[in-house]
């Protein structure tokens, strides 16, 4: 008993010394597809920093730009979220039927972040408000 105490002990020390434990990175050590991302939808926006993020089961990357937007990539370069502030999340990153969705719906806003998962997005409009979209896009609610 005393064993499986310590070896608990030891595996929730170690957890807490090794999560939230973040390395910089150049953006040429991203994954290709999330640098091919940045290269598409980020162009003429000049990148502060990029650092991976080591969790203990598990990795993400961030990318931060001069203008304070930020993409937040899975270990397989994939983006979960993107937040660009005050100014407009591309409108080829988000899907085309919470775009028209919001076009309709909320006409004179714009989207600033979109979070996805794997059961929805959430997105927030430069008026703060925050909608959450099924993965086809279909609006199930207010976040």
């Amino acid at each position: 008993m005393k064993k499986m105490i310590l070896f608990v002990c030891f595996v929730a020390v170690t957890a807490m010394a090794y999560a939230g434990n973040d390395k910089p990175i150049q953006t040429n050590e991203l994954p290709k597809n999330a640098q091919q991302f940045i290269k598409q939808h980020f162009t003429n926006v000049e990148v502060s920093y990029a650092k991976m993020e080591n969790e203990l089961f598990d990795k993400n990357y961030e990318v931060v730009f001069v203008d304070g937007s930020k993409v937040e990539f899975k270990k397989n370069g994939e983006w979960k979220e993107i937040n660009c502030g005050n100014t407009k999340v591309p409108d080829a990153i988000v899907p085309k039927a919470i775009l028209d969705y919001v076009a309709k719906k909320h006409v004179s806003q714009s989207i600033t972040k979109i979070d996805r998962d794997s059961r929805d997005y959430e997105v927030k409009l430069n008026n703060g408000l925050g909608l959450k979209f099924d993965l086809k896009g279909n609006f199930i609610g207010l976040d």
